[in-house]
């Protein structure tokens, strides 16, 4: 049987291409494989996408800038130890690692990742940084290009105070740093993956090269429908500016017959909560059981901001709960609109308090046509599995 591996043709079989398939499969069993991410502080979207990944390759060694990831959110790295670079070592890295953006293109170059067959970055930041030689296959999973370096520069300057002075002067000029560092380190990924349609545009315009789309997937388990809904609305973020909380807050302050709950905790809290009228209540943080539970009986959910992807809209349909949401970015493709077959939302057009309110009156005329069962059906396109047959198959296509 050993020679007839060489044979071209026996018995109707092509041999060589069986050949193939062992040295494919070879080739497969032993490859090495890294998972980088940016840093693991949190447990949020990105988070939940290098879960997926560590399950597509449960062998992987990870490698982080900095780990100071709280042990009650340690499950889904399956107890993987985390590599890390020497800016875990800075002082006050576990508050203050933002600020030592400025040394992480330097740190994340000198992760040695030179025996790797496979190298899989999970990146907003840095991650997709890592140094690569011409037999590795690179592998960029981007959640978004940096957007402070990029398109939304003038407005994070503007945010942070940085947009004037000497402190925004040196800000300005390490952002034109970073743009040339982030550009340059394109050409060590072979292949780009982005997390929405939205995305590959940024990452386009950004790097000038194409990406695969690959959705992130939500825990449809977790977020399960519910007949019952009750008589209000609900708005869950972090409360950051680009949020856009506040536009939703101002919006139902001048709607008084109409209820809001507010979930989230965020910088701007005290600043939105000022805002509040007697209808709407600001929750803060809450578990994820209780979000959950207001998702599940909320009329709709709102969703202001003008994300790259967004898994509150998708995890709010699981719940079987509609969605009224700002018309751009990653929303456009995880929400059908009135426009479309089984809608799932409503949109609007502009970031305004009346845009917002001509689309809640929208969706109170026609929320009939939104059904609990479209709104659950359209979230199970973006199952975890679905993602992992997607990403695997996507990789697997790469290697040589």
């Amino acid at each position: 049987m050993k020679d007839l591996v060489f044979e071209t043709e026996v018995n109707g079989y092509n041999l060589i291409h069986s050949k193939q398939q062992h040295h494919f499969y070879r080739t497969r069993t032993s490859m090495k494989t890294a998972i980088i991410c940016d840093w693991l502080v949190t447990y949020a979207g990105s988070e939940r996408v290098l879960g997926e990944l560590i399950q597509c390759y449960p062998d992987a060694d990870l490698f982080a800038v900095v780990d100071f990831l709280p042990a009650e959110h340690r499950g889904f790295l399956q107890n993987k130890p985390v590599k890390t670079t020497y800016i875990q070592q800075f002082p006050f890295a576990k508050k203050l690692y933002r600020s030592y953006l400025p040394w992480m293109p330097l740190a994340i170059e000198q992760l040695d990742l030179s025996s790797y067959d496979l190298i899989i970055s999970s990146s907003h930041a840095v991650a997709k940084g890592v140094l690569t030689g011409p037999d590795q296959v690179h592998i960029s999973y981007i959640h978004s290009p940096m957007r402070y370096a990029w398109d939304l520069q003038h407005q994070y300057l503007k945010e942070t105070g940085l947009d004037h002075g000497i402190k925004g002067y040196f800000a300005k000029r390490f952002l034109h740093k970073l743009r040339i560092w982030d550009q340059r380190t394109a050409n060590g990924v072979d292949h780009f993956v982005a997390n929405s349609h939205f995305i590959a545009k940024r990452i386009w315009k950004t790097y000038r090269r194409e990406a695969q789309v690959i959705h992130p997937p939500i825990d449809v388990s977790q977020f399960t429908p519910c007949m019952q809904k009750e008589d209000y609305y609900i708005a869950a973020s972090r409360l950051v500016p680009y949020k856009k909380i506040d536009l939703i807050v101002e919006a139902f302050a001048k709607m008084p017959d109409k209820k809001l709950v507010v979930i989230g905790d965020g910088p701007e809290f005290n600043k939105i909560k000022s805002k509040a009228a007697k209808n709407i209540e600001m929750l803060g943080y809450q578990p994820n059981e209780k979000l959950v539970h207001y998702l599940q009986r909320a009329k709709a959910f709102v969703f202001a901001a003008e994300e790259d992807f967004g898994l509150l809209p998708l995890e709010a349909q699981a719940c079987g709960t509609p969605v009224i949401a700002y018309g751009k970015g990653g929303a456009l493709e995880t929400v059908r609109g009135l426009d479309q077959e089984n809608p799932t939302g409503v949109f609007f057009n502009q970031q305004t308090i009346s845009s917002l309110q001509d689309a809640v009156r929208q969706f109170e005329n026609h929320q009939h046509s939104i059904l609990l069962e479209n709104c659950v059906k359209n979230a199970l396109n973006f199952s975890p599995n679905k993602f992992r047959e997607a990403f695997k198959a996507f990789t697997l296509k790469q290697l040589p």
